[in-house]
């Protein structure tokens, strides 16, 4: 990954360009990310029924490869959707994804 794409995945984004927790749809749980280690952070605080809600419709995956312009974790967040983890241990895989992926990025500066 070179300097460019990391700074662009760790920048702190607008609010109309944040990552909303839902539990359903037009259910959402109060809770938003605005930059990938905010969006990390919350992995840990929110309700599993909002992770998988958000993970099995692919919004995950979207929102890093689209709004954060990271397609390499956008891969690894749809492997671990491949493997359909749910509750407790879906919840804990996608921390660990998370925070290995900012640890290694915050590494190279």
């Amino acid at each position: 990954m070179n300097e460019k794409m990391s700074s662009r995945t760790l920048r702190t984004l607008p609010r109309e360009k944040a990552f909303y927790f839902f539990t359903s749809i037009g259910n959402y749980t109060g809770e938003s990310a605005t930059s990938l280690k905010e969006f990390t952070d919350k992995i840990s605080e929110v309700n599993v029924k909002s992770l998988e809600f958000h993970l099995y419709r692919g919004d995950f995956e979207k929102w890093t490869a689209e709004t954060l312009e990271d397609q390499k974790l956008a891969r690894e967040i749809e492997n671990l959707r491949n493997q359909n983890y749910s509750g407790t241990a879906l919840k804990e895989q996608l921390y660990n994804i998370l925070s290995k992926y900012y640890e290694k990025i915050i590494s190279k500066f």
